[in-house]
């Protein structure tokens, strides 16, 4: 049991209490056991450790509709329609169908149609493995299920979820057939990063959009980002929290910029991570580091499972708006171009073989001296210390971002969007609750530092000079 909490609990005090506690059990009378018992919980009741998991489940009660939202009412989900069925779209789809719904997943024609059914039997069969359902039930459920090529017969349908390819141009092909197939539903967009107020303008009711950011897999991942654009209505976002609802997902209310909230400053953590890298850290140290903080996973880990293209293709996106001042570590882009996407690929930061264990790709090492020396950059060893605080230090700077930026509402929703879509350890209680505890004098301090390294990588939030200026911490914010 030692093992077992050390590994998958790894940096948390409570479980280990506990264990020691059960070993008592053995040989220690009733009576001296409680008095332990209640020793130890009155010790653990002041740890950060507890007042970061009260934090978050009190914050996970909190992610409600604001009231103007929660007065209106939603349209029907008792049938729905998805469009795209790749491994998005089929979660999606399989998520919906769980519910009761009754669900039509649309594909561009019969070869994709048929692939999507593919999918979700896949994910069925999944569940009667696992003793989740019966093999009765799940062919029945597939057969309730409608799979088509084009936009007919959807008029019936209250909701409709795009999960095409994340292209503007085909979200618009996709979004305009809907708007005519379906003049009465909701239409939402499970796009990652693209501008969801652009797509409002492509409709003849621009009020019916709204954006539903599922996690992969979206059938598991119990985070939903509700995006609100410029034109959405109360009466669309009051359909995208019953969704979160009837699906048992956590709703966060975000709004609109490139990534929303977790996105965002997934692509400022790992820019930094890539300069820690450029500057003399070890890809391997960050994964560790992140791991020994409570991390399932580090960070190239984590790509290397997602894939390394979907990020590749996002910054090839951005390339043009990216300023030339910034710097900008190709080491990425050129692993993709030489094909090495991760583990689908075989190789990407770690090299994977079957059946054994993964471990570090020797060429990345040459990649990384290589783009060092064009910026010239003489890499030096960093600590393990200086390495985690960097990368705290780009979270909590990026998150205080887009509180000043109206985009995410609360503090505590910004954690929650850390803690149930990116793998931030829930026993920290999220970046900004984290932030909190080291203190925000502190913050600012460590950034002015890092600001006055490089200005436009880490130029400071406003709100944090606000609040150093009020002796006020994030979570404050949350409270007026």
């Amino acid at each position: 049991a030692r093992k077992t909490a050390a590994k998958k609990m790894r940096g948390q005090r409570a479980p280990a209490e506990a264990i020691t506690l059960v070993e008592l059990t053995a040989d220690t009378d009733f009576e001296t056991g409680l008095t332990k018992e209640r020793a130890c919980f009155l010790e653990l009741r002041s740890t950060a450790e507890c007042a970061a998991l009260r934090h978050v489940f009190f914050a996970e009660r909190a992610a409600r509709p604001p009231a103007s939202v929660k007065a209106a009412d939603p349209q029907s989900l008792d049938k729905t329609v998805v469009v795209g069925g790749g491994t998005m779209g089929a979660g999606i789809a399989y998520a919906l169908m769980q519910s009761g719904s009754a669900v039509t997943l649309v594909e561009r024609d019969d070869e994709a149609a048929a692939s999507a059914r593919a999918r979700v039997s896949g994910l069925l069969d999944a569940a009667v493995s696992r003793g989740l359902t019966s093999a009765d039930k799940a062919a029945a459920q597939l057969t309730s299920m409608r799979f088509q090529a084009g936009y007919d017969d959807l008029q019936d349908a209250g909701l409709a979820i795009e999960a095409a390819f994340e292209d503007m141009a085909v979200k618009k092909d996709v979004l305009a057939a809907l708007d005519s197939a379906m003049p009465d539903a909701v239409l939402a967009t499970n796009t990652s990063y693209l501008d969801i107020d652009k797509m409002a303008g492509w409709l003849a009711d621009p009020s019916r959009l709204v954006g539903l950011h599922f996690f992969s897999p979206a059938h598991i991942m119990k985070l939903l980002e509700i995006v609100r654009g410029k034109a959405s209505s109360d009466m669309a976002l009051a359909t995208g929290f019953a969704l979160a609802k009837r699906l048992g997902k956590l709703p966060v209310m975000v709004g609109v910029c490139d990534g929303f909230v977790g996105n965002r400053m997934l692509q400022r953590v790992r820019e930094a991570a890539e300069h820690l890298l450029l500057d003399g850290a070890e890809f391997t140290q960050i994964d560790r580091v992140m791991t020994n903080f409570g991390y399932a996973m580090g960070l190239y880990m984590t790509q290397d499972l997602s894939g390394l293209d979907i990020a590749w293709a996002n910054r090839k996106r951005q390339a043009d708006k990216r300023d030339p001042n910034r710097r900008y570590s190709r080491v990425q882009d050129e692993m993709c171009a030489a094909g090495r996407l991760g583990r689908k690929s075989g190789a990407g930061w770690y090299v994977y073989e079957d059946g054994a264990k993964p471990v570090p790709n020797p060429d990345v090492a040459a990649l990384v001296e290589a783009e060092a020396e064009r910026h010239g950059i003489s890499r030096r060893p960093m600590d393990d210390d200086a390495v985690l605080n960097t990368l705290l230090l780009a979270l909590i700077n990026e998150a205080a971002g887009l509180l000043g930026e109206g985009i995410a509402g609360r503090a505590a929703d910004v954690d929650l969007v850390l803690v149930h879509g990116y793998g931030f350890p829930r026993f920290r209680g999220g970046p900004l609750f984290h932030a909190d505890q080291i203190g925000i004098a502190t913050i600012h301090e460590q950034l002015k530092e890092l600001e006055a390294g490089d200005p436009l990588v880490w130029k400071m939030a406003p709100l944090i000079e606000q609040l150093v200026a009020g002796g006020k911490g994030f979570l404050d914010q949350d409270a007026k």
